[in-house]
């Protein structure tokens, strides 16, 4: 038996090494999708160690606002993906695995990055957060749509409960949970910046988003909250292999065995995951600016009506 503390460790670290591995997948896959060769699925780690090693340089109006943000943007991103469960649950940190605590968290990372991308004053960083702050605006209250919809689920907002809920034969197939599926899909795109929403490879200034607001940072800065960045899409697909796909996940104090058989579970969940994501990208063109406020409206709509459906369906 491995200690608990030991595991929890276990599993923040593997966030952290296994975050540009699925960027890097990602890539990879929309690479050979649209018959490209690509690069490598380990480029992403030589990308953060060459921008560590760089010399940062920082305009001369910059406050120190500027230079604490990624720190603080990583941090609280970090945190967050640490708590979602990945291959075991009710660990010693699970009670602070709540839902709405992630979401908070999210929310702090995203309002440093805004302050962040004005501070210099550039009219691309005054863009950049503009925009971060329109989609902030409709994702986040989907978003909560989504935890209330869950919470009635499984009685409780803690991740470690609503994947042991969830995952219990009696549940079933449930249009609610399949329209708070779709709903979270929808808020994963917006909140990582990715197509329809925002194309994470181009740095034109008529459809960036999150590249705006960091065009400032160079070296170990820019290392910090690219690295933030990847985390929050492993968070996201993590969220939802968590939540919709519960199995493999072993309890506290399981056997070794347990461990690796849900370590192997959670890497096949990140890989159907980049996959998915890549083949969507592949597919679909980005849209609009300012169609992205209907696009999170839809997932609002849909977190809506899934709580709507569940209250329906409990009194009848």
């Amino acid at each position: 038996m491995i200690g608990p503390y030991i595991v929890q460790g276990v599993q923040m670290c593997l966030v952290l090494v296994a975050a540009p591995l699925l960027t890097g997948l990602v890539r990879k896959a929309k690479a050979r999708l649209q018959r490209r060769r690509g690069a490598d699925v380990l480029q992403p780690y030589r990308d953060l160690l060459r921008l560590i090693r760089k010399e940062t340089v920082i305009a001369e109006n910059a406050s120190w606002l500027f230079r604490v943000a990624p720190y603080l943007i990583f941090a609280a991103t970090w945190v967050a993906a640490a708590l979602v469960p990945t291959f075991a649950t009710f660990l010693p940190f699970s009670w602070a695995a709540d839902l709405i605590a992630i979401v908070g968290l999210l929310a702090t990372a995203r309002f440093f990055l805004s302050l962040a991308g004005l501070d210099i004053g550039t009219s691309f960083g005054g863009i950049g957060a503009s925009r971060e702050v329109m989609i902030a605006a409709v994702a986040e209250p989907a978003m909560l749509m989504i935890v209330f919809t869950l919470a009635l689920h499984a009685h409780a907002t803690q991740l470690s409960t609503i994947a042991q809920a969830l995952g219990l034969p009696a549940v079933g197939v449930q249009v609610s949970l399949a329209l708070v599926l779709v709903a979270l899909i929808l808020v994963a795109l917006a909140e990582n910046a990715r197509i329809p929403v925002d194309n994470p490879a181009t740095h034109l200034e008529l459809t960036m988003v999150h590249e705006a607001m960091v065009l400032e940072y160079s070296g170990r800065h820019l290392a910090m909250i690219e690295l933030a960045t990847m985390l929050k899409l492993l968070l996201y697909i993590s969220l939802i292999g968590t939540v919709f796909v519960p199995f493999g996940l072993a309890r506290q104090g399981a056997p070794i065995a347990a461990y690796a058989w849900g370590m192997l579970f959670y890497a096949a969940k990140l890989a159907a995951g980049g996959v998915l994501l890549a083949i969507s990208e592949s597919a679909i063109a980005k849209m609009r600016v300012f169609r992205v406020p209907q696009f999170l409206g839809a997932a609002l709509m849909l977190g809506f009506l899934a709580t709507l459906l569940l209250f329906v369906a409990r009194g009848s």
